[in-house]
């Protein structure tokens, strides 16, 4: 049985959650304001259970209501505790008002914020300055207090999102608090997981402030969170009478003079995910080279798009892009690929080639990073990375078929699903090659017979988590390569 989804929203979801729980439920804004800031607290001293002196940073709407429940619950277990308010009280929201009363009832010092804080002796920040209300460049005032929390190095608790990240795009207004854990509620938000939210997030704890169940049906989702073990239920274990041919036929395209590597890389990818065959088709001056050391690899000179036309009709599927660059013979074998009807994994220079002369395709995987997404859109990469959903779902309506954007939380576009969100990989994945092994895995799995949805998210997830794996032993100096074991063995699962 396949495991649930995991549901990601946008802050315009999250508050139609909150206008449920009250409409239907009876459980007001403030109710929620105390159980958050209780789940906040109680996240507080079980991962700092040493810690005996708190700062809070709490902002004047409804997030720094939840600092102030926080800073009295901590007071009244006997730490000390300082308030740092930021920003007009009388600005302050009814709910965070009487949570700021019972705050001053306790006896915690509350300090107005100034240019600069000086946190002192403190153990650990709790970051509650803005939450999900941030959706522009913070005033002075929440600048200075971001800034004095990152330069503390302390640890930090930041409550719903980090400061200064935007919760629908995991972009960053001007400057973010840097977490070591968030504590999100309801369910988690989009902007956690991709993007630089990703990257300033820390540990990421979702707490659902005891919301009834009958509530989350209610709200359809922006995306799902992937999850390996579900994904890779679609891999059946293998028929004893299987045949090479039924494994698949993968004929990568690619391989200027000079770009090798990249073609090779994406083609062990595709042997150690499972594909019964592999061809390569690259310039005729190399292709004797690429499979000296990997005789399982057929290597094919191809020097006009004519010759192509065998290869074709015995392959499967086809990877095009990994170090095809941009010459006539690039174009002319594009051109010859695009002819034929055979499900195809677009990648690397074969994208630039595309975006010179969009067209549509159905049975297509397009793997951009924001670069090149960038270049699919005609528009400039920082707004690629400004809001990546909207790039994703901006790609799939120009050029159809199934889109995959690359980068921090990859998003994999869905057509029957939910558009998907890989949790997995890691920093030490940014080198040359990453990529090209990634489209060898998409292939492989689309050649074995799954859907080409399925084979995106799957092939992510395999991808990604081989990177953590062989991150292990240090991101730094990470190689494509290095991946390579750990795809194999993640793509045999009982």
């Amino acid at each position: 049985m396949a495991s649930p989804i995991i549901p990601i929203y946008q802050t315009a979801q999250i508050r139609e959650f909150e206008r449920l729980a009250e409409e239907r439920f009876g459980i007001s804004s403030e109710v929620l304001m105390q159980r958050a800031g209780k789940a906040a607290a109680e996240c507080l001293f079980r991962q700092w259970p040493k810690a005996r002196k708190i700062a809070v940073v709490c902002g004047t709407g409804n997030n720094g209501g939840d600092g102030y429940v926080v800073a009295r619950l901590a007071r009244e277990r006997g730490l000390s505790v300082t308030v740092w308010q930021v920003g007009r009280l009388r600005k302050q929201k009814e709910a965070a008002q009487r949570a700021y009363d019972a705050c001053q009832a306790a006896k915690v010092i509350i300090q107005v914020s100034q240019e600069k804080i000086n946190f002192g002796d403190a153990e650990v920040i709790v970051d509650a300055i803005s939450g999900l209300g941030l959706h522009d460049e913070p005033r002075p005032e929440t600048r200075a207090a971001i800034l004095a929390i990152d330069q503390a190095n302390l640890p930090v608790l930041s409550i719903d999102l980090p400061s200064g990240v935007d919760a629908d795009t995991g972009n960053i207004w001007g400057l973010a608090v840097q977490a070591t854990i968030t504590i999100t509620f309801i369910a988690l938000k989009f902007g956690l997981l991709t993007g630089k939210g990703a990257s300033l997030a820390g540990t990421v704890i979702c707490h659902d402030l005891g919301l009834p169940s009958e509530v989350f049906p209610l709200v359809k989702p922006v995306a799902e969170k992937l999850q390996y073990p579900s994904l890779s239920s679609h891999l059946r274990p293998r028929m004893r009478d299987l045949y090479k041919k039924q494994a698949g036929h993968v004929l990568l395209i690619g391989g200027d003079l000079g770009y090798t590597g990249a073609i090779r890389l994406a083609a062990e990818g595709a042997l150690r995910t499972g594909a019964g065959l592999v061809s390569i088709a690259t310039r005729p001056e190399q292709a004797g080279l690429l499979n000296l050391t990997q005789p399982e690899l057929m290597c094919h000179g191809i020097a006009k798009a004519t010759e192509l036309k065998p290869l074709l009709e015995k392959a499967d599927v086809i990877v095009i892009g990994p170090g095809l660059g941009q010459s006539a013979w690039a174009q002319s074998l594009w051109g010859a690929a695009l002819k034929t009807d055979l499900p195809m994994i677009v990648d690397a220079d074969a994208l630039g080639l595309l975006a010179k002369h969009p067209i549509k395709r159905a049975n297509w995987v397009l793997t951009p990073h924001s670069g090149e997404a960038a270049r699919l859109l005609k528009d400039p990469a920082g707004n690629v990375q400004a809001d990546r959903l909207k790039a994703l779902k901006a790609i799939e309506k120009k050029y159809s078929g199934f889109c995959v954007l690359k980068g921090a939380g990859t998003l994999i576009s869905g057509e029957v699903l939910l558009p998907g969100l890989c949790p997995y990989g890691n920093p030490g994945m940014a080198s040359g090659g990453m990529g090209d092994l990634l489209s060898g895995v998409i292939a492989a799995l689309i050649g074995q017979g799954l859907d080409l949805e399925i084979a995106a998210k799957l092939a992510v997830c395999v991808h990604a988590m081989a990177g953590d794996e062989a991150a292990t032993a240090g991101e730094r100096g990470m190689i494509a390569s290095d991946l390579l074991p750990f795809i194999r063995r993640l793509v045999n699962v009982s």
